[in-house]
């Protein structure tokens, strides 16, 4: 496994992977915003992407900064928007590596924190960040409702 920066060769990978973490989103939409992306309209401040040992992509992590991010004290601070793993490549450190290279990231450029999120359901989310030494700092439930009859 390797994890480096996205590429334009990694596009339509990277598209597909981003399809499959929002599955609920408009494919082609998610698609266009990394077209963008390598148009110079940047999606995130460092996008990174996991090799597996046949140079397959099986992995990204989308890095944003944030003005604050809930349970930290520093600003700005680098939060983690994106971070997904194939199927097929869990388990075996790529979700690690991506990580790591976030907070790698992060600390060359002097930040004292990271952020990240998941949903309270997604229990497989919760344990990798668990894992690798992220503490939960807050449970959200949130709400809607149509006016519109």
């Amino acid at each position: 496994m390797k994890v480096r920066f996205v590429e334009p060769r990694d596009r339509q990978a990277w598209a597909a992977m981003r399809a499959e973490l929002w599955s609920n989103q408009d494919p082609d939409l998610l698609a266009h915003q990394t077209l963008l992306h390598f148009s110079g309209a940047k999606l995130a401040e460092a996008i990174f992407v996991a090799e597996d040992v046949d140079s397959r992509t099986c992995g990204f992590l989308e890095l944003s900064v944030r003005a604050n991010a809930e349970g930290c004290s520093a600003s700005p601070v680098p939060f983690i928007e994106a971070w997904f793993v194939t199927p097929g490549a869990r388990h075996k450190g790529a979700g690690r590596l991506l990580a790591q290279a976030a907070e790698h990231w992060a600390i060359i450029r002097n930040f004292s924190e990271i952020a990240s999120k998941a949903d309270v359901e997604d229990a497989l989310s919760q344990g990798a960040h668990a894992a690798l030494g992220y503490e939960e700092v807050e449970r959200v439930v949130t709400y809607r409702k149509s006016l519109r009859v």
